[in-house]
């Protein structure tokens, strides 16, 4: 049996901060032929997903959130924003179900935000109708700016 311990939170959010990509997963899946992925994920609040989707109709995703505050933003196949939900054990809403198809992106809102993330097996990178075209990537210039403006959208 694998047990989830605040500690394993703790431990994956401090890896997380010392990520150059301020993120780190721990998987609790055997490898990345399984067909059911169970992971954590510790996102820190710079830390920048770009906008992507599973074009796989098995790929659904269930975001459960474990420690902080995660903003889930769903777009329009254009980019506009077609919903947001502020996963926060304050507001209520703990836990977020993304079908297959929609774009979407998770934006940290709170130092030590972790979620347990499952969807269907196995691994395999995005493919480039998959990454949303109309978004920086990672690396890109802009993409500090537009990960500003998603974590807008969950002020006030």
């Amino acid at each position: 049996m694998k047990i989830v311990t605040t500690d394993l939170l703790r431990q994956l959010s401090e890896q997380a901060c010392t990520s150059p990509r301020l993120r780190k997963n721990h998987n609790i899946h055997h490898c990345d032929e399984s067909r059911c992925h169970r992971l954590l994920n510790a996102v820190e609040p710079a830390s920048y997903i770009r906008p992507h989707r599973h074009l796989d109709p098995e790929k659904d995703e269930a975001f459960i959130l474990m420690n902080g505050k995660l903003g889930i933003v769903t777009f329009a196949d254009d980019g506009a924003v077609a919903e947001t939900v502020l996963l926060s054990r304050e507001q209520g809403n703990l836990a977020a179900d993304i079908p297959s198809g929609t774009y979407h992106t998770a934006v940290s809102l709170e130092p030590g935000t972790v979620f347990y993330e499952a969807k269907a097996g196995p691994y395999l990178p995005l493919g480039d109708g998959e990454k949303a075209a109309w978004a920086p990537g990672d690396d890109e210039p802009g993409a500090t700016a537009y990960l500003e403006r998603l974590r807008e959208l969950f002020q006030g």
